[in-house]
């Protein structure tokens, strides 16, 4: 039950690009579940841990913003496939991690955060007091056996749906729809790198591969999932996805901390949601859409608003001294312009000012 639990703790996020890549770019709803859902799978079986599988943000808020066609979106995943495939071959991710302080990981997982909290706050204003009986039921069931609380939240999310007349024939009754075999368009190779996938690179440095290691790490203090795996994988699977239907995937440590925060502890929190999302893939396509539509911000806004306090959280062990500001600096930079900007900022910050020389007093790996 406690997997069941954590294997829904990514959905705040999740739902709400989907929506967007379904209703406004015309994408195929069985293509992009039942590829996250065999993601997710593999992923929860290769690694045993509930890594999560989640959209590449910058290119899915430019898609959605700009009605991407459905070619475009592919041609972006099979660019940003091939880039993360040559980062983790090359050993580049390695360097990259291994460069990089504890003290700008920490500003990255704050500022995550940050992002979560406020969009969160701002999902929950649309019923507030629906927001608050989420906050109550998260607090009272959070680590229970038999009830944990991201069950009850989505239980409680459909028993409203049903009351407001949210269903209708088409979203219940199954009907079988295979994902589509798609192609991608050489013209458009550019295109997606200019609009949106130069400003998606920074990001999944950050927050897909550097900050999600870390995270594995904090959670699982004796395991270990080294930058230039996460890269890897990140590589494959947008190489495969974009020809059955997918979009630009990528893992992410503010699912992992949803998920976590939720219950799940093991790969099978990742078998439980691929399974679910592929069997609505696959028989629930039709009305899938308008489901997730009309599921109740609110209760989603809280999830999301918890992760992000649970990511900030991260930031107590970074002391009254030259980390604290480093990591500000990071979030500063990550606010106000984005998370690239923040990184290179931190790392200006940490290596200018606060760098231990060699052989002196100090422990910089430790740092690091």
């Amino acid at each position: 039950m406690r997997e069941l639990s954590g294997s829904m703790g990514n959905y705040g996020t999740l739902l709400p690009i989907i929506i967007g890549y379904i209703s406004i770019c015309g994408m195929d709803p069985a293509g992009i579940l039942v590829v996250f859902g065999i993601v997710n799978i593999v992923t929860g079986i290769v690694y045993r841990l509930p890594l999560p599988t989640e959209p590449m943000k910058v290119i899915a808020v430019v898609a959605i913003a700009q009605a991407w066609a459905p070619e475009k979106v592919y041609t972006a995943a099979i660019v940003m496939g091939v880039v993360w495939l040559l980062m983790g071959v090359t050993n580049a991710m390695t360097y990259v991690s291994r460069f990089t302080p504890r003290s700008v990981v920490r500003g990255i997982q704050i500022s995550i955060g940050l992002i979560f909290v406020v969009k969160g706050l701002q999902m929950v204003a649309t019923l507030w007091y629906l927001g608050l009986i989420s906050l109550v039921i998260v607090i009272l069931l959070r680590n229970s056996k038999y009830a944990p609380a991201a069950i009850v939240l989505a239980v409680l999310g459909i028993v409203i749906m049903g009351f407001k007349g949210d269903f209708s024939g088409e979203m219940i009754v199954p009907s079988l729809t295979l994902p589509p075999i798609t192609i991608f368009d050489f013209r458009e190779i550019w295109p997606a790198l200019r609009d949106a996938g130069f400003a998606q690179i920074p990001l999944t440095v950050t927050n897909a591969v550097i900050a999600t290691s870390a995270l594995v790490s904090d959670y699982w203090p004796n395991r270990r999932v080294r930058a230039k795996y996460l890269s890897t994988n990140i590589g494959i699977m947008n190489l495969v996805s974009p020809f059955f239907g997918g979009i630009a995937m990528c893992h992410g440590a503010g699912g992992l901390a949803g998920k976590h925060f939720f219950g799940a502890r093991s790969g099978g929190a990742n078998i439980i949601e691929g399974t679910t999302q592929i069997i609505f893939g696959l028989f629930f396509a039709v009305g899938i859409a308008a489901v997730f539509i009309a599921f109740p911000l609110a209760i989603l806004g809280t999830m999301l608003f918890l992760v992000g306090v649970e990511l900030i959280k991260f930031g107590k062990d970074l002391g009254f001294d030259e980390r604290l500001l480093t990591a500000l600096i990071t979030v500063l930079g990550s606010i106000l312009f984005n998370m690239g900007v923040g990184f290179v900022l931190g790392l200006l910050v940490h290596y200018i000012f606060f760098r231990k020389p060699r052989g002196k007093a100090g422990n910089p790996a430790k740092e690091r």
